[in-house]
């Protein structure tokens, strides 16, 4: 029985014992001079399970069904592992160029993950948990990387004191579902809630969205996300705006709906007021921004509003247009940390977008590529990719009925979209000032690159994800 279990969640312990024999290999080696190889090693090792996971098939329980690998778990980690790694790879120079590449971060990136691969799988309140402290433990570390930034330890406190807060709200609801179901098992939970949750239950189920919402930046649990993600080391930013979330909005939709599955419009309330806040509170706020990183965290604000719309949808489609959103939003979001990484003049990182004045004279495929990607993430260009992940969540709220919901999401979108062709206007239309450095190097070039195409010619099937993401939702929603 206990072989079987292992079986399941070998993948887990294989990520979880590189990362140890990693963290031995640092110390042995003489600390931070075999970073950069444990870099691209373990970002090899990411890569190879990721492909490993995505050969699976079928539902397999472990531990008495706290744990389960199905086609939805598969999907999540799939894309958590893969983003992980090429975010590693296109960071290790920029890291090593500035002195900040210690052997450590990508030991915890690698623990982190498998805190996220957790999390995707956990089937009760317990491993739920379990593997949200772990990825978050590490990554409260991770932000404070830079240890002679007063910026970078203030994002990390800042970071870490939130993160305890939700964590316990987070606990808090758990320990009042527990109370009035007598169990941590999300099957358990919804045989007990039935359609009809007690008043006690609704707070528990209130207190646990409102512990998912911190850990996806949801509005109005989004306060820490601008000033960690300005403060934080560029490379930690990337990080944090890509795996996670999609690991936290996985784990919000199993609970939603192997927990509490049958009062569905009791939450369905819930998360599209967090959808309509995020959503203006992103477009709104980064209008005034001219830092890059915290226009990005904003607009990681209102992206995550626009992810909730299809999970608040409470449907198997909902869940599908939530997945191909997040796939869509993190490939974006990888290459336009793969511009602004290239970011320097006179090897100084610059992160005012007031730099980017006249920046398509002096270079016109690079500044062509982030004009794709700056598109495709306000969303109301129909020829890129951006555009149907919109397009989806939209029309998902429209089918469950929440026709006012899309709407607002419109009105979102048209607001956001300013902020984005603000620069797409500094880069073509700005007035003429001393050029960026051209630096970055060959791999952010190719990924920046390659994101941008991705956005173009996803448009034609979008690689075939869409049958891929239903089959992973209607494992879920069932």
């Amino acid at each position: 029985m206990i072989a079987q279990d292992l079986q399941v969640i070998l993948p887990e312990i294989a990520l979880a014992v590189y990362a140890i024999v990693a963290l031995l290999a640092g110390v042995y080696t003489g600390k931070d001079k075999s970073a950069a190889m444990i870099v691209w090693i373990t970002a090899a090792v990411m890569a190879v399970i990721g492909l490993w996971i995505a050969t699976g098939s079928g539902t397999n329980a472990a531990f008495g069904g706290s744990f389960v690998d199905d086609s939805f778990a598969r999907f999540c980690k799939v894309i958590i592992l893969f983003s992980g790694a090429v975010v590693l790879v296109m960071t290790q120079d920029y890291m090593a160029r500035r002195g900040i590449l210690r052997f450590e971060y990508p030991v915890l990136v690698a623990l982190a993950t498998v805190g996220m691969m957790f999390m995707v799988s956990a089937e009760d309140l317990l491993v739920l948990y379990m593997g949200l402290e772990l990825q978050s433990l590490s990554l409260y570390v991770v932000t404070s990387l830079r240890r002679d930034s007063v910026k970078s330890t203030e994002a990390g406190l800042k970071y870490f004191i939130l993160g305890a807060l939700s964590s316990g709200m987070l606990l808090y609801g758990a320990s009042l579902t527990y109370g009035y179901t007598g169990t941590i098992l999300f099957s358990g939970i919804i045989e007990a809630a039935g359609d009809d949750v007690s008043i006690g239950l609704l707070f528990g189920l209130v207190f646990l969205i409102a512990g998912f919402a911190f850990k996806v930046s949801a509005a109005p649990f989004h306060m820490w996300t601008p000033d960690v993600y300005e403060g934080a080391p560029t490379p930690v930013t990337a990080f944090l705006s890509t795996a996670p979330k999609m690991a936290a909005l996985a784990l919000m939709a199993r609970v939603l709906h192997e927990g509490f599955g049958g009062v569905i419009s009791d939450w369905q309330q819930i998360l599209a007021f967090l959808s309509v806040l995020s959503m203006f509170v992103g477009a709104i706020a980064a209008i005034g921004q001219t830092n890059i990183k915290r226009l990005m965290a904003y607009s990681s604000i209102s992206h995550m509003g626009f992810a909730l719309m299809g999970l608040a949808a409470g449907t198997t489609f909902g869940v599908e247009a939530m997945l191909i959103y997040m796939v869509i939003y993190i490939t974006m979001n990888v290459g336009m940390f793969a511009f602004i990484l290239s970011m320097e003049k006179d090897g100084v990182p610059v992160t005012d977008i007031g730099a980017l004045h006249m920046y398509s004279k002096h270079e016109p495929l690079r500044a062509l590529a982030l004009l794709v990607l700056l598109f495709s993430l306000a969303g109301v260009a129909a020829p890129m990719l951006g555009f149907f992940g919109k397009f989806y969540v939209l029309r998902a709220a429209v089918e469950a009925g929440m026709t006012w919901l899309a709407v607002a999401g419109v009105i979102a979108a048209v607001i956001g979209a300013f902020y984005y062709i603000r620069i797409v206007y500094y880069m073509y239309f700005g007035q003429d000032r001393e050029p960026l450095d051209a630096g970055g190097g060959p791999i952010l070039w190719v990924v920046l690159m390659g994101s941008a195409l991705i956005m173009i010619v996803g448009v034609i099937n979008m690689f075939g994800m869409e049958p891929v993401a239903a089959a992973a939702a209607a494992a879920l929603v069932n």
